[in-house]
């Protein structure tokens, strides 16, 4: 089964529901946001919330991303970018990099680009032997599980785009001026690669979609369906995390 075919890339937004329908989930999420930091209903901080982001190249994560945070207070959120891993980073061990960027209690932190990089690019362009990132995955899906068991709530989305529509992007961005330097070179060349990459997509869907971290792949064809889907699905995974833990989402706030 494939569930990158099985997405509907046909679901889109107008401006007018994009705006309604955003701008209610940006509010919800701001109420969630502030409960788990304590400044709201009983005082108590909740559980740390981490959202990691992947997708193909020009899917919208940097627009996602910057619809979900940005009603928050900048003190409420850390967003932490990861390129390619450094001279330095390559002497640890590939998740060592990321452990300063997690939460703690009552915090939240949003990584564009992550430790799945081991089992994409590296393992796409060869950066990484096969023993290495086929090791991978159950290294990952310890790390998440044992986030999850310390209570930490993981959202993961891939943003999932067509090949059609993300030739569409490119060429629009190399013709403007404000946005060429998002296209680079290496875009291109993985582009070209596309099926590997789609083989290695749906292995690591298969294989580290767990209770734990489950994968919500988002229909990415419509930026404003995406940035409403992203929002909303933060909430409701908030929301369910909080019940589960017998805490109520909408407590009294006086």
């Amino acid at each position: 089964m494939s569930r990158l075919a099985d997405v509907d890339l046909t679901l889109q937004l107008s401006k007018r529901e994009e705006k309604e329908q955003l701008k209610a989930v940006q509010k919800r999420l701001v109420h969630l946001r502030l409960l788990l930091g304590g400044q709201i209903g009983p005082g108590e901080i909740g559980p740390p919330l981490l959202v990691l982001f992947e997708g193909w190249d020009a899917s919208g994560k940097g627009g996602a991303i910057k619809r979900l945070v940005e009603r928050l207070d900048p003190r409420h959120v850390r967003v932490a970018q990861f390129a390619a891993p450094t001279h330095d980073e390559k002497r640890h061990h590939f998740l060592w990099r990321f452990w300063p960027v997690l939460p703690g209690w009552g915090g939240m932190a949003v990584l564009d680009r992550t430790w799945y990089g081991r089992v994409l690019v590296e393992r796409v362009e060869g950066f990484a032997t096969e023993e290495a990132w086929r090791r991978a995955y159950g290294e990952i899906v310890d790390l998440e599980s044992t986030l999850a068991a310390e209570g930490t709530v993981v959202v993961k989305f891939w943003l999932h785009l067509s090949p059609e529509e993300q030739l569409r992007r490119f060429e629009s961005r190399r013709g403007d001026p404000y946005r060429a330097w998002k296209l680079t070179d290496e875009d291109w060349r993985n582009r070209e690669k596309r099926p590997a990459y789609e083989a290695a997509v749906e292995e690591m869907l298969e294989r580290t979609d767990t209770p734990a971290g489950p994968w919500h792949v988002i229909a990415a064809e419509d930026k404003r369906w995406a940035r409403v889907a992203v929002v909303r699905t933060v909430c409701e995974a908030v929301e369910a995390a909080l019940t589960a833990r017998g805490i109520d989402p909408d407590p009294p706030l006086t």
